[in-house]
Protein backbone atom coordinates (compact mmCIF):
# COMPACT_ATOMS: atom_id res chain seq x y z
CA UNK A 1 0.00 0.00 0.00
CA UNK A 2 1.39 3.43 -0.96
CA UNK A 3 0.70 6.52 1.09
CA UNK A 4 0.84 10.00 -0.45
CA UNK A 5 1.86 12.86 1.80
CA UNK A 6 3.61 16.25 1.61
CA UNK A 7 7.36 16.25 2.22
CA UNK A 8 8.61 19.16 4.36
CA UNK A 9 11.25 21.43 2.86
CA UNK A 10 14.21 20.31 5.01
CA UNK A 11 13.81 16.80 3.64
CA UNK A 12 15.16 15.90 0.23
CA UNK A 13 13.78 13.15 -1.94
CA UNK A 14 14.99 11.07 -4.84
CA UNK A 15 15.13 12.99 -8.17
CA UNK A 16 13.34 10.23 -10.03
CA UNK A 17 10.15 10.94 -8.10
CA UNK A 18 7.72 13.80 -8.86
CA UNK A 19 8.60 16.92 -6.79
CA UNK A 20 6.32 17.56 -3.87
CA UNK A 21 5.00 14.02 -3.62
CA UNK A 22 6.66 10.70 -2.89
CA UNK A 23 5.31 7.18 -3.08
CA UNK A 24 7.41 5.28 -0.56
CA UNK A 25 5.72 2.94 1.94
CA UNK A 26 5.85 4.31 5.44
CA UNK A 27 7.40 7.74 4.64
CA UNK A 28 4.31 9.49 5.93
CA UNK A 29 5.24 8.18 9.33
CA UNK A 30 8.74 9.63 9.09
CA UNK A 31 7.31 12.98 8.01
CA UNK A 32 4.92 13.09 10.93
CA UNK A 33 7.80 12.15 13.19
CA UNK A 34 9.88 15.05 11.98
CA UNK A 35 6.99 17.49 12.35
CA UNK A 36 6.39 16.45 15.92
CA UNK A 37 10.03 16.96 16.86
CA UNK A 38 10.37 20.32 15.12
CA UNK A 39 7.05 21.79 16.31
CA UNK A 40 5.97 20.34 19.64
CA UNK A 41 2.32 20.78 20.49
CA UNK A 42 1.27 22.09 23.87
CA UNK A 43 -1.71 20.69 25.70
CA UNK A 44 -3.03 17.15 25.78
CA UNK A 45 -1.46 14.74 23.34
CA UNK A 46 -3.78 12.27 21.67
CA UNK A 47 -2.85 8.81 20.54
CA UNK A 48 -2.03 8.19 16.93
CA UNK A 49 -5.10 7.47 14.82
CA UNK A 50 -5.28 4.14 13.09
CA UNK A 51 -4.88 4.08 9.35
CA UNK A 52 -7.88 2.26 7.98
CA UNK A 53 -7.32 3.41 4.44
CA UNK A 54 -5.33 5.81 2.27
CA UNK A 55 -5.09 9.24 3.97
CA UNK A 56 -5.85 12.54 2.26
CA UNK A 57 -3.31 14.26 0.02
CA UNK A 58 -2.43 16.80 2.67
CA UNK A 59 -1.44 16.59 6.28
CA UNK A 60 -2.84 19.19 8.70
CA UNK A 61 -0.15 21.66 9.58
CA UNK A 62 1.08 21.73 13.13
CA UNK A 63 0.12 25.04 14.78
CA UNK A 64 2.79 27.30 16.13
CA UNK A 65 2.54 28.70 19.63
CA UNK A 66 1.25 31.98 18.20
CA UNK A 67 -1.58 30.22 16.42
CA UNK A 68 -2.78 28.39 19.54
CA UNK A 69 -3.46 24.76 20.09
CA UNK A 70 -5.49 22.91 17.52
CA UNK A 71 -7.87 20.08 18.29
CA UNK A 72 -6.40 17.97 15.49
CA UNK A 73 -4.92 14.68 16.75
CA UNK A 74 -1.13 14.50 16.98
CA UNK A 75 0.93 11.25 17.03
CA UNK A 76 2.34 10.42 20.48
CA UNK A 77 5.83 9.38 19.40
CA UNK A 78 7.30 9.34 22.88
CA UNK A 79 5.04 6.52 24.07
CA UNK A 80 5.30 2.91 23.15
CA UNK A 81 2.30 3.09 20.84
CA UNK A 82 3.20 1.97 17.30
CA UNK A 83 1.76 3.75 14.21
CA UNK A 84 -0.59 1.53 12.27
CA UNK A 85 1.42 1.83 9.07
CA UNK A 86 4.31 -0.17 10.57
CA UNK A 87 2.86 -3.66 10.41
CA UNK A 88 5.29 -5.51 8.18
CA UNK A 89 7.73 -8.11 9.41
CA UNK A 90 10.69 -5.87 8.47
CA UNK A 91 11.31 -2.19 9.37
CA UNK A 92 10.22 0.43 6.83
CA UNK A 93 12.48 1.08 3.86
CA UNK A 94 14.20 4.39 4.67
CA UNK A 95 16.75 4.24 1.89
CA UNK A 96 15.08 7.12 0.01
CA UNK A 97 15.46 9.54 2.93
CA UNK A 98 18.47 11.74 3.49
CA UNK A 99 18.26 12.63 7.16
CA UNK A 100 21.55 14.53 7.33
CA UNK A 101 19.94 17.79 8.39
CA UNK A 102 16.98 16.32 10.28
CA UNK A 103 16.80 14.99 13.84
CA UNK A 104 16.72 11.22 14.26
CA UNK A 105 13.14 10.12 14.89
CA UNK A 106 12.70 8.04 18.05
CA UNK A 107 11.17 5.06 16.28
CA UNK A 108 11.02 1.83 18.31
CA UNK A 109 11.66 -1.48 16.57
CA UNK A 110 10.46 -4.17 16.90
CA UNK A 111 7.01 -2.90 17.77
CA UNK A 112 5.60 -3.51 21.25
CA UNK A 113 3.75 -6.79 21.53
CA UNK A 114 0.22 -6.75 22.86
CA UNK A 115 0.03 -7.18 26.66
CA UNK A 116 -2.41 -10.09 26.29
CA UNK A 117 0.11 -12.02 24.19
CA UNK A 118 2.89 -11.30 26.71
CA UNK A 119 0.72 -12.44 29.61
CA UNK A 120 -0.23 -15.62 27.77
CA UNK A 121 3.39 -16.45 27.00
CA UNK A 122 4.42 -15.66 30.59
CA UNK A 123 1.74 -17.99 31.92
CA UNK A 124 2.84 -20.74 29.55
CA UNK A 125 6.47 -20.24 30.56
CA UNK A 126 5.59 -20.31 34.25
CA UNK A 127 3.53 -23.45 33.77
CA UNK A 128 6.44 -25.11 31.96
CA UNK A 129 8.90 -24.19 34.73
CA UNK A 130 6.51 -25.40 37.41
CA UNK A 131 6.11 -28.68 35.58
CA UNK A 132 9.89 -29.06 35.39
CA UNK A 133 10.14 -28.44 39.13
CA UNK A 134 7.47 -31.04 39.88
CA UNK A 135 9.22 -33.54 37.61
CA UNK A 136 12.52 -32.98 39.42
CA UNK A 137 10.79 -33.41 42.78
CA UNK A 138 9.22 -36.67 41.59
CA UNK A 139 12.59 -37.94 40.42
CA UNK A 140 14.10 -37.10 43.80
CA UNK A 141 11.34 -38.87 45.69
CA UNK A 142 11.82 -41.95 43.51
CA UNK A 143 15.58 -41.98 44.22
CA UNK A 144 16.51 -40.83 40.71
CA UNK A 145 18.71 -38.01 41.93
CA UNK A 146 21.09 -38.15 38.97
CA UNK A 147 18.23 -37.19 36.63
CA UNK A 148 16.75 -34.63 39.04
CA UNK A 149 19.92 -32.59 39.57
CA UNK A 150 20.33 -31.14 36.02
CA UNK A 151 16.65 -30.19 35.89
CA UNK A 152 16.98 -28.30 39.15
CA UNK A 153 20.19 -26.56 38.08
CA UNK A 154 18.41 -25.24 34.96
CA UNK A 155 15.78 -23.67 37.19
CA UNK A 156 18.44 -21.54 38.89
CA UNK A 157 18.99 -19.40 35.77
CA UNK A 158 18.53 -15.62 36.09
CA UNK A 159 15.53 -15.49 33.75
CA UNK A 160 13.60 -17.97 35.91
CA UNK A 161 11.11 -16.42 38.37
CA UNK A 162 12.55 -16.03 41.83
CA UNK A 163 9.96 -18.22 43.52
CA UNK A 164 10.86 -21.11 41.21
CA UNK A 165 14.55 -20.52 41.95
CA UNK A 166 13.94 -20.72 45.69
CA UNK A 167 12.05 -23.99 45.48
CA UNK A 168 14.63 -25.45 43.10
CA UNK A 169 17.47 -24.56 45.46
CA UNK A 170 15.72 -26.25 48.37
CA UNK A 171 15.14 -29.33 46.23
CA UNK A 172 18.87 -29.41 45.43
CA UNK A 173 19.61 -29.44 49.15
CA UNK A 174 17.23 -32.36 49.63
CA UNK A 175 18.92 -34.18 46.75
CA UNK A 176 22.25 -33.77 48.54
CA UNK A 177 20.70 -35.14 51.73
CA UNK A 178 19.30 -38.15 49.90
CA UNK A 179 22.77 -38.80 48.49
CA UNK A 180 24.17 -38.48 52.05
CA UNK A 181 26.34 -35.58 50.91
CA UNK A 182 25.78 -33.62 54.10
CA UNK A 183 28.45 -30.90 53.54
CA UNK A 184 26.98 -30.03 50.13
CA UNK A 185 23.48 -29.94 51.61
CA UNK A 186 24.72 -27.56 54.30
CA UNK A 187 26.29 -25.36 51.63
CA UNK A 188 23.07 -25.16 49.62
CA UNK A 189 20.99 -24.38 52.71
CA UNK A 190 23.44 -21.65 53.72
CA UNK A 191 23.23 -20.16 50.22
CA UNK A 192 19.44 -20.07 50.48
CA UNK A 193 19.50 -18.29 53.84
CA UNK A 194 22.09 -15.78 52.63
CA UNK A 195 20.26 -14.98 49.39
CA UNK A 196 16.70 -14.83 50.76
CA UNK A 197 16.92 -14.09 54.51
CA UNK A 198 13.31 -12.85 54.60
CA UNK A 199 11.84 -15.98 53.04
CA UNK A 200 9.19 -17.53 55.32
CA UNK A 201 10.90 -20.91 54.94
CA UNK A 202 14.15 -19.74 56.56
CA UNK A 203 13.27 -21.07 60.06
CA UNK A 204 12.65 -24.53 58.63
CA UNK A 205 15.92 -24.34 56.68
CA UNK A 206 17.76 -23.46 59.90
CA UNK A 207 16.09 -26.41 61.63
CA UNK A 208 17.24 -28.73 58.87
CA UNK A 209 20.76 -27.35 59.14
CA UNK A 210 20.76 -28.12 62.85
CA UNK A 211 19.65 -31.69 62.23
CA UNK A 212 22.39 -32.11 59.63
CA UNK A 213 25.04 -30.74 61.98
CA UNK A 214 23.92 -33.22 64.63
CA UNK A 215 24.18 -36.08 62.14
CA UNK A 216 27.69 -34.88 61.36
CA UNK A 217 28.60 -34.99 65.06
CA UNK A 218 28.83 -31.19 65.40
CA UNK A 219 26.47 -30.85 68.35
CA UNK A 220 27.48 -27.32 69.33
CA UNK A 221 26.78 -26.03 65.82
CA UNK A 222 23.51 -27.94 65.86
CA UNK A 223 22.46 -26.22 69.08
CA UNK A 224 23.32 -22.83 67.59
CA UNK A 225 21.09 -23.51 64.59
CA UNK A 226 18.21 -24.67 66.78
CA UNK A 227 18.41 -21.44 68.77
CA UNK A 228 18.51 -19.50 65.47
CA UNK A 229 15.18 -21.06 64.52
CA UNK A 230 13.49 -19.34 67.44
CA UNK A 231 15.17 -16.02 66.64
CA UNK A 232 14.23 -16.12 62.96
CA UNK A 233 10.63 -17.05 63.70
CA UNK A 234 10.23 -13.91 65.80
CA UNK A 235 11.28 -11.46 63.08
CA UNK A 236 9.47 -12.95 60.07
CA UNK A 237 5.86 -12.52 59.05
CA UNK A 238 3.13 -13.35 61.51
CA UNK A 239 0.88 -14.73 58.77
CA UNK A 240 2.38 -18.15 59.45
CA UNK A 241 1.95 -18.12 63.24
CA UNK A 242 0.90 -21.76 63.61
CA UNK A 243 3.65 -22.90 61.24
CA UNK A 244 6.31 -20.96 63.20
CA UNK A 245 4.86 -22.15 66.50
CA UNK A 246 5.39 -25.75 65.47
CA UNK A 247 8.90 -25.00 64.20
CA UNK A 248 9.88 -23.34 67.47
CA UNK A 249 8.47 -26.27 69.42
CA UNK A 250 10.42 -28.71 67.26
CA UNK A 251 13.59 -26.67 67.77
CA UNK A 252 13.13 -26.85 71.55
CA UNK A 253 12.63 -30.61 71.34
CA UNK A 254 15.77 -30.97 69.23
CA UNK A 255 17.77 -28.93 71.75
CA UNK A 256 16.76 -31.40 74.47
CA UNK A 257 17.44 -34.35 72.16
CA UNK A 258 20.90 -33.01 71.30
CA UNK A 259 21.82 -32.80 74.99
CA UNK A 260 20.44 -36.30 75.51
CA UNK A 261 22.35 -37.82 72.60
CA UNK A 262 25.51 -36.06 73.79
CA UNK A 263 25.24 -37.75 77.18
CA UNK A 264 24.39 -34.51 78.99
CA UNK A 265 21.38 -36.04 80.72
CA UNK A 266 21.01 -33.36 83.39
CA UNK A 267 20.64 -30.62 80.75
CA UNK A 268 18.33 -32.85 78.73
CA UNK A 269 16.09 -33.45 81.76
CA UNK A 270 15.87 -29.71 82.38
CA UNK A 271 14.72 -29.01 78.81
CA UNK A 272 12.25 -31.91 78.83
CA UNK A 273 10.72 -30.56 82.04
CA UNK A 274 10.38 -27.13 80.40
CA UNK A 275 8.58 -28.69 77.47
CA UNK A 276 6.13 -30.51 79.72
CA UNK A 277 5.24 -27.22 81.40
CA UNK A 278 4.01 -25.86 78.06
CA UNK A 279 0.36 -26.13 77.15
CA UNK A 280 1.07 -26.73 73.48
CA UNK A 281 -1.41 -28.85 71.50
CA UNK A 282 1.32 -29.92 69.08
CA UNK A 283 3.54 -31.40 71.79
CA UNK A 284 3.84 -35.18 71.95
CA UNK A 285 3.72 -35.31 75.72
CA UNK A 286 4.09 -39.08 75.92
CA UNK A 287 7.36 -39.04 74.01
CA UNK A 288 8.75 -36.06 75.93
CA UNK A 289 7.88 -37.57 79.32
CA UNK A 290 9.39 -40.89 78.24
CA UNK A 291 12.65 -39.11 77.39
CA UNK A 292 12.51 -37.29 80.71
CA UNK A 293 12.21 -40.58 82.62
CA UNK A 294 15.21 -42.02 80.81
CA UNK A 295 17.26 -38.88 81.51
CA UNK A 296 16.36 -38.84 85.22
CA UNK A 297 17.22 -42.53 85.58
CA UNK A 298 20.53 -42.00 83.78
CA UNK A 299 21.68 -39.31 86.25
CA UNK A 300 20.54 -41.33 89.27
CA UNK A 301 17.55 -39.17 90.20
CA UNK A 302 15.52 -42.32 90.85
CA UNK A 303 12.92 -40.71 93.09
CA UNK A 304 11.91 -38.26 90.33
CA UNK A 305 12.18 -41.00 87.71
CA UNK A 306 9.82 -43.26 89.65
CA UNK A 307 7.32 -40.44 90.13
CA UNK A 308 7.36 -39.57 86.43
CA UNK A 309 7.10 -43.25 85.50
CA UNK A 310 4.02 -43.79 87.66
CA UNK A 311 2.41 -40.73 86.05
CA UNK A 312 3.32 -41.93 82.56
CA UNK A 313 1.83 -45.40 83.10
CA UNK A 314 -1.42 -43.84 84.30
CA UNK A 315 -1.69 -41.22 81.55
CA UNK A 316 -0.62 -43.28 78.56
CA UNK A 317 -1.63 -46.92 79.09
CA UNK A 318 -1.43 -47.70 75.38
CA UNK A 319 1.85 -45.93 74.63
CA UNK A 320 4.45 -48.06 72.84
CA UNK A 321 7.01 -47.03 75.48
CA UNK A 322 5.00 -48.73 78.25
CA UNK A 323 7.25 -51.81 78.69
CA UNK A 324 10.47 -49.80 78.86
CA UNK A 325 8.96 -47.26 81.27
CA UNK A 326 7.85 -50.09 83.55
CA UNK A 327 11.37 -51.50 83.37
CA UNK A 328 12.81 -48.10 84.33
CA UNK A 329 10.28 -47.85 87.15
CA UNK A 330 11.20 -51.27 88.53
CA UNK A 331 14.90 -50.42 88.29
CA UNK A 332 14.47 -47.09 90.08
CA UNK A 333 12.39 -48.71 92.82
CA UNK A 334 15.05 -51.36 93.25
CA UNK A 335 17.74 -48.66 93.53
CA UNK A 336 15.62 -46.92 96.17
CA UNK A 337 15.41 -50.15 98.17
CA UNK A 338 11.70 -50.60 97.56
CA UNK A 339 12.01 -54.25 96.55
CA UNK A 340 8.38 -55.17 97.07
CA UNK A 341 7.21 -52.42 94.71
CA UNK A 342 9.88 -53.37 92.20
CA UNK A 343 8.71 -56.98 92.27
CA UNK A 344 5.12 -55.89 91.71
CA UNK A 345 6.09 -53.89 88.64
CA UNK A 346 8.07 -56.78 87.21
CA UNK A 347 5.21 -59.21 87.70
CA UNK A 348 2.78 -56.75 86.10
CA UNK A 349 5.06 -56.50 83.12
CA UNK A 350 5.34 -60.28 82.86
CA UNK A 351 1.75 -61.29 83.53
CA UNK A 352 -0.95 -58.62 83.54
CA UNK A 353 0.19 -57.00 80.30
CA UNK A 354 0.81 -60.21 78.40
CA UNK A 355 -2.31 -59.61 76.30
CA UNK A 356 -0.83 -56.38 74.90
CA UNK A 357 2.05 -58.16 73.26
CA UNK A 358 -0.14 -58.89 70.23
CA UNK A 359 0.55 -55.42 68.82
CA UNK A 360 4.33 -55.39 69.12
CA UNK A 361 5.34 -58.84 70.35
CA UNK A 362 9.06 -58.45 69.76
CA UNK A 363 9.22 -55.20 71.74
CA UNK A 364 7.24 -56.50 74.66
CA UNK A 365 9.18 -59.78 74.73
CA UNK A 366 12.49 -57.89 74.85
CA UNK A 367 11.51 -55.68 77.76
CA UNK A 368 9.79 -58.49 79.65
CA UNK A 369 12.88 -60.64 79.47
CA UNK A 370 15.29 -57.84 80.24
CA UNK A 371 13.25 -56.48 83.14
CA UNK A 372 12.62 -59.86 84.72
CA UNK A 373 16.16 -61.09 84.26
CA UNK A 374 17.88 -57.99 85.63
CA UNK A 375 15.61 -57.53 88.63
CA UNK A 376 15.62 -61.24 89.49
CA UNK A 377 19.41 -61.40 89.29
CA UNK A 378 19.73 -58.37 91.56
CA UNK A 379 17.39 -59.93 94.11
CA UNK A 380 19.31 -63.21 93.91
CA UNK A 381 22.65 -61.49 94.51
CA UNK A 382 21.19 -59.64 97.48
CA UNK A 383 19.88 -62.87 99.02
CA UNK A 384 16.19 -62.18 98.42
CA UNK A 385 15.69 -65.67 96.99
CA UNK A 386 11.94 -65.86 97.43
CA UNK A 387 11.23 -62.80 95.25
CA UNK A 388 13.89 -63.86 92.77
CA UNK A 389 12.25 -67.29 92.47
CA UNK A 390 8.87 -65.71 91.74
CA UNK A 391 10.34 -63.77 88.83
CA UNK A 392 12.33 -66.72 87.45
CA UNK A 393 9.29 -68.98 87.43
CA UNK A 394 7.30 -66.29 85.59
CA UNK A 395 10.09 -65.73 83.10
CA UNK A 396 10.13 -69.43 82.23
CA UNK A 397 6.54 -69.13 80.99
CA UNK A 398 7.29 -66.39 78.46
CA UNK A 399 8.87 -68.68 75.90
CA UNK A 400 8.95 -72.45 75.58
CA UNK A 401 12.00 -72.62 73.32
CA UNK A 402 15.06 -74.42 74.79
CA UNK A 403 17.27 -71.43 74.08
CA UNK A 404 15.19 -69.36 76.52
CA UNK A 405 13.85 -71.86 79.01
CA UNK A 406 17.00 -73.83 79.81
CA UNK A 407 19.00 -70.86 81.21
CA UNK A 408 15.98 -69.72 83.22
CA UNK A 409 15.44 -73.22 84.61
CA UNK A 410 19.08 -73.36 85.64
CA UNK A 411 18.58 -70.16 87.67
CA UNK A 412 15.46 -71.71 89.20
CA UNK A 413 17.48 -74.74 90.28
CA UNK A 414 20.18 -72.54 91.82
CA UNK A 415 17.54 -70.59 93.73
CA UNK A 416 16.01 -73.82 95.09
CA UNK A 417 19.43 -74.80 96.38
CA UNK A 418 19.74 -71.50 98.26
CA UNK A 419 16.31 -72.08 99.75
CA UNK A 420 17.44 -75.49 101.04
CA UNK A 421 15.17 -77.39 98.64
CA UNK A 422 17.55 -80.00 97.15
CA UNK A 423 14.79 -82.24 95.85
CA UNK A 424 13.18 -79.42 93.86
CA UNK A 425 16.60 -78.31 92.65
CA UNK A 426 17.41 -81.81 91.39
CA UNK A 427 14.05 -82.05 89.64
CA UNK A 428 14.69 -78.74 87.89
CA UNK A 429 18.13 -79.82 86.68
CA UNK A 430 16.62 -83.07 85.44
CA UNK A 431 14.09 -81.09 83.38
CA UNK A 432 17.03 -79.43 81.64
CA UNK A 433 18.70 -82.75 80.86
CA UNK A 434 15.44 -84.23 79.58
CA UNK A 435 15.29 -81.57 76.85
CA UNK A 436 18.77 -82.12 75.47
CA UNK A 437 17.30 -84.06 72.56
CA UNK A 438 15.37 -80.97 71.41
CA UNK A 439 18.61 -79.15 70.70
CA UNK A 440 20.00 -81.68 68.26
CA UNK A 441 23.18 -80.51 66.57
CA UNK A 442 22.21 -76.83 66.73
CA UNK A 443 23.15 -76.34 70.37
CA UNK A 444 25.32 -73.29 70.89
CA UNK A 445 28.50 -73.55 72.97
CA UNK A 446 26.74 -71.65 75.73
CA UNK A 447 23.86 -74.13 75.87
CA UNK A 448 26.25 -77.06 75.78
CA UNK A 449 28.15 -75.62 78.74
CA UNK A 450 24.89 -74.98 80.58
CA UNK A 451 23.83 -78.61 80.11
CA UNK A 452 27.13 -79.83 81.52
CA UNK A 453 26.74 -77.50 84.51
CA UNK A 454 23.17 -78.71 85.08
CA UNK A 455 24.36 -82.34 85.02
CA UNK A 456 27.13 -81.55 87.48
CA UNK A 457 24.76 -79.59 89.79
CA UNK A 458 22.25 -82.42 89.74
CA UNK A 459 24.91 -84.98 90.64
CA UNK A 460 26.20 -82.71 93.39
CA UNK A 461 22.73 -82.14 94.87
CA UNK A 462 22.02 -85.88 94.87
CA UNK A 463 25.36 -86.67 96.48
CA UNK A 464 24.81 -83.96 99.07
CA UNK A 465 21.36 -85.36 99.86
CA UNK A 466 22.72 -88.89 100.29
CA UNK A 467 25.57 -87.66 102.45
CA UNK A 468 23.25 -85.77 104.74
CA UNK A 469 21.02 -88.85 105.14
CA UNK A 470 24.04 -91.01 105.97
CA UNK A 471 25.23 -88.54 108.57
CA UNK A 472 21.84 -88.51 110.16
CA UNK A 473 21.85 -92.27 110.43
CA UNK A 474 25.33 -92.47 111.92
CA UNK A 475 25.08 -89.65 114.37
CA UNK A 476 22.76 -90.11 117.38
CA UNK A 477 19.92 -87.70 117.56
CA UNK A 478 20.72 -84.63 119.56
CA UNK A 479 18.36 -84.10 122.48
CA UNK A 480 17.94 -80.71 123.94
CA UNK A 481 18.84 -80.46 127.65
CA UNK A 482 16.40 -78.82 130.01
CA UNK A 483 19.00 -78.39 132.80
CA UNK A 484 20.52 -74.94 132.80
CA UNK A 485 24.25 -74.54 132.87
CA UNK A 486 25.89 -73.80 136.16
CA UNK A 487 27.17 -70.51 134.89
CA UNK A 488 23.61 -69.53 134.06
CA UNK A 489 22.36 -70.19 137.66
CA UNK A 490 22.56 -67.00 139.68
CA UNK A 491 24.71 -67.34 142.78
CA UNK A 492 23.08 -66.98 146.18
CA UNK A 493 24.52 -64.52 148.63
Amino acid sequence: MSVACKIPDPLRWRPDLRPGRILVPGLCVAALLWLAVQHPVSGEVATAPSFSGPPSNTVPSTPTPAQGTSNAPTPNLLSNAQPATVTAAEPPNLVGLDTTNSPAPPLVWPPKRPEIAIAAETADRLKQLQGQLELARHLRLTRQTAQATPLLVELLAEDVPEEIQRSALLELALVAQDENDLPRAQQVYAQFVQKWPADPRVPEVLLRQGLLFRRMGLNNLALAKFYSVMTAALVLKTDYFEYYQRLVLQAQIEIAETHYLSGRFAEAAEFYQRLLRQNNPFLNRALVQYRLIRSLAAVGRHDEAASQAYDFLDRFPDAPEQPEVRFLLATSLKQLGRNSEALQQVLKLLTEQRARTADRPEVWAYWQRRTGNEIANQLYREGDYTRALDIYLTLAQLDSSPAWQLPVLYQVGMTYERLQQPELAAQTYQRILDRVGELGTNATPGLQALIQMARWRMDFVKWQTRAELALRRLAPPVQASTTPLESAIPSTP
